[in-house]
């Protein structure tokens, strides 16, 4: 059995690269585009969200104030906007949509993106399962910045843990504090305190940063804190809430569900995740939180390489992000197989000479990834470079 002690376990003073992910990048996962989800919404053959409440409610509300009638349905940045309108000032929309009943549709239709988006579909051996292979072997002195709310990049880890590296989501998670009823979930190592490490074992603090939320975050509402519940992104679109499992085991033959509430106050968890609208509400205090952590990458970063990212104009606050805090010398690299006039002059806004590579990510991974991460001086690296957590 290996032995093990417990250290802090550090960051280096700058980032040799920070990796911004879009939803193109987990297209090679079988996630499905936003333009396609609501008509995965309507046209879906799953029996659960054709029976749900909260498909027949976003149907007919959609139906009523957009037109479909051509089989061709509105983008969901016009959707939440238009719900976003209505909550923003506390207006109703006739006698059947008021303001809490509007509310109550557009947490509907989250519910909603987020089954659809929580389907099995990807693979672990697919781009981001090969991207992390060869961050591990080239370097890891590297950080996440993603706008999905899928778990691909997550679960894609897990070969890394806990030899070679620890995600850090940047966001204080109820699982570090080891409550009785959420015991299932509590095995998760906060990295920003001392880690066991494994003899033999060498791992990095890598972060995660996901933006816009997650499917496998749960938030309380009364309590604003944050469950991490990894591997598990289901929703019951029934209760419309989510199940805790206690899966079997030799003391258990039989895997156990129950409804999972928070164990502070009993509240019912919401989804977390931020829709896309040309009116985000960003005063949540961990996307506030999430946010000020980004900007510290960015600072940090050497090379800002953006896969599968488009800056739509939903994500206003994203490009001010970015345009704020970007280092001068920082060099910026662009991954899209569909590069068009509009990507390249957003880039070309955000950077004087931004580098494009008009690819797939699994092109990029095989041929230029490498190249751009492999540490020009190695030899040079010191423990003298490093600094505590940030």
């Amino acid at each position: 059995m290996r032995s093990h002690k417990e250290i802090y376990i550090k960051y280096e003073e700058k980032r040799d690269a920070l990796f911004v992910f879009g939803a193109g990048a987990s297209i090679a996962e079988g996630a499905p585009l936003q333009r396609d989800i609501l008509k995965l919404i309507y046209e879906s053959d799953d029996e659960q969200l054709n029976k749900s409440e909260a498909a027949l409610l976003v149907r007919n509300f959609i139906n009523e104030n957009f037109d479909t009638s051509e089989g061709v349905y509105p983008t969901l940045e016009s959707i939440f906007g238009y719900l976003d309108y209505f909550i923003s000032k506390r207006e109703g929309l006739g006698n059947e949509y008021t303001t809490s009943r509007i509310t109550e549709i557009k947490e509907y239709l989250i519910r909603l993106v987020h089954y659809i988006i929580s389907k099995p579909s990807g693979q672990r051996d697919g781009a981001y399962r090969k991207f992390w292979n060869l961050v591990s072997e080239k370097n890891r002195n590297i950080s996440v910045v993603t706008m999905n709310y899928d778990t691909f990049i997550d679960e894609s880890f897990d070969f890394l843990y806990p030899d070679r590296a620890y995600i850090d989501y940047c966001v204080e998670l109820m699982n570090y504090h080891h409550y009785h009823e959420i015991s299932a979930f509590d095995w998760w190592v906060n990295p920003r305190e001392p880690v066991p490490v494994w003899e033999r074992g060498d791992p990095k603090p890598i972060k995660i940063i996901k933006v816009h939320g997650s499917l496998n975050w749960k938030y309380c509402n009364c309590c604003n804190q944050v469950l991490l519940t990894a591997w598990d992104t289901k929703i019951d679109l029934e209760s419309m809430g989510f199940k805790g499992y206690i899966h079997a085991s030799c003391e258990n033959p039989e895997t156990v569900e129950f409804d999972l509430t928070c164990p502070l106050d009993g509240n019912s968890f919401d989804t977390f995740i931020v829709p896309p609208s040309h009116i985000k509400e960003l005063s949540h205090p961990a996307i506030n939180k999430l946010l000020d952590e980004t900007a510290i990458e960015i600072r940090k970063a050497k090379k800002i390489v953006f896969i599968g990212y488009s800056f739509p104009e939903a994500d206003v606050h994203i490009k001010a992000l970015f345009r704020k805090n970007m280092r001068d010398n920082a060099e910026v690299h662009v991954v899209d197989p569909y590069l068009n006039d509009s990507i390249i002059s957003n880039y070309k806004s955000l950077s004087a000479a931004p580098i494009f590579y008009e690819k797939t990510f699994e092109s990029f991974i095989e041929d230029d990834l490498t190249n751009l991460i492999d540490p020009p001086n190695k030899s040079k690296h010191t423990d003298a470079e490093s600094c505590a957590g940030v």
